[in-house]
């Protein structure tokens, strides 16, 4: 659930839509898959750097733990406060399409944002067996897929989804809050009862 919050579609549905908007649908296509391949690239970096610069520390899991559930809880808070005011978020400029902005903005910070790389470093931090991070590679690969489905049929369901976006983002903005807390208080529980 944390990663599809963190990495999954329907936080990019808004900002892919203006990037794509009355362009070339090849190029459109084009454009989808390299940001999605960059994304997943820079996931995989991300878990197999991370990782061991998170041991080379000697971060204890339950830290790692709470630093997760922290960045959580503060990304899902501002998401509620912006649905509420005029704050500043990250809506991208259009502008004309073109392959270059696979890199960015597409795949940084639209599909992969510093704490949904956050939250794949802490979950394969957490699990301590290699089964269980090969699970959550899968998932997150998974999702990189839903993802690049989502914007292939973008202008066939965008009409649809801007009428649900808003309600689903409230939803699932106070699901990753509560998830966020629920986080927060499981490692400080574990580190009261190791102490």
């Amino acid at each position: 659930m944390i990663l599809f919050l963190m990495l999954g579609p329907f936080k990019i549905i808004g900002p892919y839509n203006k990037m794509t908007k009355d362009a070339d649908p090849a190029l459109v296509r084009q454009f989808s898959i390299r940001g999605i391949l960059f994304s997943s690239l820079a996931l995989l970096l991300a878990a197999l750097i991370g990782e061991n610069i998170i041991s080379n520390y000697g971060i204890p899991i339950p830290i790692m733990g709470m630093a997760g559930g922290i960045i959580l809880f503060l990304v899902a808070i501002l998401n509620v406060i912006r649905q509420f005011g005029d704050y500043p978020s990250n809506e991208v400029k259009p502008e004309p399409l073109n392959l270059k902005m696979a890199m960015y903005p597409l795949a940084f910070p639209t599909i992969v944002t510093p704490y949904g790389i956050a939250a794949v470093i802490v979950l394969m931090a957490l699990i301590p067996d290699t089964k269980g991070k090969i699970m959550v590679g899968a998932m997150v690969l998974g999702i990189m897929v839903l993802n690049l489905l989502m914007m292939l049929l973008n202008k066939y369901t965008f009409k649809f989804m801007a009428l649900v976006l808003p309600v689903l983002g409230a939803i699932l903005s106070v699901v990753q809050v509560a998830l966020g807390l629920q986080i927060i208080y499981s490692t400080f529980t574990q580190l009261m009862k190791e102490s």
